[in-house]
């Protein structure tokens, strides 16, 4: 196991980038099997690995990633002690998102002093598709997603194609705050009349979408050419300034890997120049967390 120290010397010299523009993940978990940050109750069946940052560390100085957006996984619910910590220890490397109960009328003020007290630069909604996630429609969304535009920090949702028209009408309430989409919404490269109500999205200029997930959406090997086609959907309508990559590390290992990941969008996307990558693996990021 790599320890702190270890990860610490090995990142003491800079890391060294192939390209211009610093390659920046915007979507990556971590934990720890650890006492002082128990799992949430509601975890009944916790991963058997740790995930750590020091692990992390390790896969970007080897990739060269330079930053990374920490995403609160859902194993430890509401309790971001861990993901706090992580950013405290290593405040050159991380931003973080934190999570929220979006059904306690408390998520605006546990919000306020994520983001105030502990340095998060937003917060993860997870509405499911079956009725458990109709709380999406319901009166503590408003407070919520103002006191996120108050806080200018994201409002990032992971959720299905169907629940877009929900999120739609909140885009629509809130145009100045930013909102990001996970995972093109886990739109079935087989279904892709669906991607439709993704797309919609595009007129509201505050949303963004994550371009990650192309080994869950696809049902062919990797590069995952049907996958890609649904990216190229998504490219000329939002514009590379308006989507970005990212790993889902450590869920990507028991798919891709972490090293294709990154390949996916450097390497295979054939229909992206250049300029098309530099904002889709840095520049739209930076559009969305501050690294300075």
């Amino acid at each position: 196991m790599v320890t702190r120290r270890q990860a610490l010397a090995a990142l003491a010299s800079p890391i060294m980038l192939p390209n211009k523009y610093p390659i920046i993940d915007p979507h990556v978990h971590v934990w720890t099997h650890d006492p002082r940050y128990p799992w949430a109750k509601e975890t009944k069946d916790p991963p058997a690995r740790d995930a750590t940052p020091e692990m992390l560390l390790e896969l970007m100085r080897a990739n060269g990633v330079s930053r990374t957006v920490l995403i609160q996984v859902i194993y430890y619910r509401w309790d971001n002690s861990y993901t706090a910590e992580v950013l405290r220890q290593y405040p050159q490397y991380f931003r973080g998102v934190a999570r929220v109960n979006p059904e306690s009328p408390a998520a605006p003020e546990d919000l306020s002093r994520l983001v105030e007290e502990q340095g998060f630069q937003g917060v993860r909604l997870s509405p499911a598709a079956d009725a458990g996630g109709d709380w999406i429609r319901g009166p503590l969304m408003t407070p919520l997603w103002r006191r996120c535009q108050e806080l200018k920090a994201s409002m990032n949702i992971l959720t299905v194609t169907g629940r877009l028209p929900d999120i739609a009408a909140l885009v629509e309430k809130f145009p100045d705050l930013t909102v990001v989409i996970d995972h093109m919404a886990d739109c079935p490269a087989d279904r892709p009349d669906e991607l439709k109500k993704l797309l919609a999205l595009a007129r509201y200029p505050q949303v963004f979408v994550k371009v990650s997930h192309t080994w869950s959406v696809s049902k062919m090997p990797y590069p995952y050419p049907d996958a890609q086609q649904q990216v190229k959907r998504l490219y000329d309508v939002f514009g590379p300034q308006r989507l970005m990559w990212g790993t889902d590390w450590p869920i990507v290992e028991a798919h891709c890997e972490y090293a294709k990941a990154l390949a996916m969008v450097r390497d295979e996307m054939k229909f992206l120049n250049e300029e098309d990558k530099s904002w889709m693996l840095s520049r739209t990021i930076q559009r969305v967390w501050k690294f300075t």
